[in-house]
């Protein structure tokens, strides 16, 4: 059901109803451990993927750095914020990129 780097691939699923009666699988919550990493700064066009693929040779563990920053949009890590100052384009952002 799920690759082999997937974060969801050891979780338990549960059977559910959905509101016209249909039962589906869902995966069951997981915790997000506390996972240690450095600061880094974002901005412009950096993407995730990206970021993995250099960080951990693996553009599909984007979601190591998702899980780091509790984001459940992964890409929302990377938009740029809207400036404070409406004299600056945008602003940067700081997020935390787990060890290898």
């Amino acid at each position: 059901m799920f690759t082999a780097s997937s974060r969801y691939l050891n979780l338990k699923t549960v059977e559910v109803e959905i509101r016209n009666g249909r039962k589906i699988n869902a995966v069951v919550l997981r915790r997000l451990p506390y996972v240690p990493g450095l600061p880094t700064e974002t901005k412009g066009n950096d993407r995730l993927d990206v970021m993995s693929q250099r960080l951990y040779k693996d553009p599909t563990k984007f979601w190591h750095i998702a899980d780091a920053n509790t984001e459940l949009q992964a890409n929302d890590l990377v938009q740029p914020k809207p400036a404070a100052n409406p004299l600056v384009a945008e602003e940067s952002r700081l997020i935390l990129v787990p060890d290898k």
